[in-house]
Formats: structure tokens, sequence, C-alpha cells
């Protein structure tokens, strides 16, 4: 049988539970990295007879993350597979308000988890499998907050951002190679998690589009995790995947 790699950051709970869940599947070998295992997930896997992994890692600590994947994977016979794939979900979003009044260290969070993690994965991910004949790709998953200013979310904006510019210069370095990754930051729509909650809870003194962010639960904008994930993963498997290194599930 023919093996795929897969390794996932946030996958204890939100859309990253969702997405682990559909790649519980006979021929998948799942990593997950969160804070936290899911026991759901872990059963969930011995039904399925599916190949799980959960390491429990704070992604605040993107260093000992990023050196513990390297020295994993420089350990692995590629053979093993015929693919390998690095999907960058986990992200934070700090207490909301405006920049000024936000405390250093929520910012510092923030953006720990949400650009600095994701980037030493994706350079442990790609400098440890750089030999690797087989297809590789990287899929960090974004916001449209990333391509968008809003008022009160700048550490989230500025993560996003940041992750889908990082993710242009690695598609350039990549393109180099004779057998590069194909990569992509991907947008994947609104979806109903505890960071919608969050956003359509805040004050609306702090917030200014509070309203905005419930009107999409009133009206039934939102897709559920599980429609999220579905979309995402069926964006990865697209033959058209990395051709351009941004990307949004409703395009």
């Amino acid at each position: 049988m023919q093996k795929h790699l897969y390794i996932l950051t946030g996958g204890s709970r939100g859309m990253g539970l969702a997405i682990a869940h559909q790649l519980l599947q006979a021929g998948h070998d799942l990593i997950c990295i969160s804070r936290h295992a899911n026991e759901d997930l872990a059963v969930a896997a011995q039904k399925a007879e599916a190949s799980l992994s959960q390491w429990t890692q704070d992604l605040s600590d993107g260093q000992a993350a990023s050196e513990r994947l390297g020295r994993w994977l420089q350990q692995q016979d590629p053979a093993q597979w015929c693919s390998a794939t690095l999907i960058n979900n986990a992200g934070v979003i700090p207490p909301i308000g405006p920049l000024s009044q936000a405390h250093p260290q929520d910012l510092a969070q923030a953006l720990r988890v949400g650009l600095e993690a994701p980037m030493q994965l994706c350079a442990a991910f790609l400098g440890a499998t750089g030999d690797w004949s087989i297809p590789r790709r990287v899929l960090n998953i974004s916001s449209g907050l990333g391509r968008s200013a809003m008022a009160s979310q700048a550490a989230y904006c500025a993560a996003k951002a940041g992750m889908d510019h990082f993710t242009r210069c690695m598609a350039l370095d990549e393109a180099l190679k004779p057998h590069g990754a194909k990569v992509c930051s991907l947008a994947p729509g609104v979806i109903e998690t505890d960071m919608q909650v969050q956003l359509r809870d805040a004050a609306r003194d702090a917030f200014p589009d509070q309203a905005k962010f419930a009107q999409l639960k009133e009206k039934g904008l939102l897709s559920s995790p599980q429609q999220a994930a579905h979309q995402v993963l069926s964006f990865l498997a697209r033959p058209d995947f990395g051709l351009s290194p941004i990307g949004d599930v409703r395009d």
C-alpha cells in the first residue's frame, strides 16, 4: 500500500480537528502537533485502524517544535511514503481591542503561534526533506484578515499577512530546486469555531466590526468545521496546487 505522510498543527479542536478526522484513512500516517492531545481523535484513529501520533507541544515555542520535527524527519526513510505534507493550521486571537490597549505578552503569543512557529516548522520540514524525491507540499492556513485590515485585529492580521508573504518567498525558493515543494497560503473561508465566538461576543466599543460577525451567525453564513476541512483538503488535492502561493477556497 502506498502511504502518505501528513503533519498537522492545531489538530486538537476546531477546523484542525475536523481536518485530522478526515485524514484518518488507511495509507495515511498523521502526526498532530498541538498543546493538548485529543482523546476523541485517538479513539477515532483506533476505530479506523489509522496511523496517528499526537505530539503535545506548545507552539508558542516554535523552536522546540521545529527542532523536534527536523530531528524526526531526518531519522525517517522517505521510501516508506509516496508524499509528505505539512499543514500549518494553529493560530490564536489575542484579547480583542485596539493595539494601543494590547498587552505585550498577548501580542508575542499571537505572533509566535501564528507566524513564528509556522515559519520555523516550514524551515525544518523543507530542510530535513530537501533531498527526498517524493512530492512534498506545504499548506499554510491563512485568513482573509491577512489580506484586508480590520480594527482591533492588528496581531492576527499581521500574523496572517506575514504568513502569506513568507509563503510567497518560500515558493520562489522551492521553484529553484529540482524537487522543490509545492506551497500555498490558503484562506479557508468563514468558519463556525471558537474564534468566531470570540469575535461576535466581543464588546462593541472594543471591536467596531462586532455586529458584522454576529450577523454572519444570524444569517447562517458560516461554514461548519467539517465543511471547511473538506474544502481545504480538496484544495490540497487539486492538481494545480502550488501554482499560486496564495489561495482562497472561495475562488
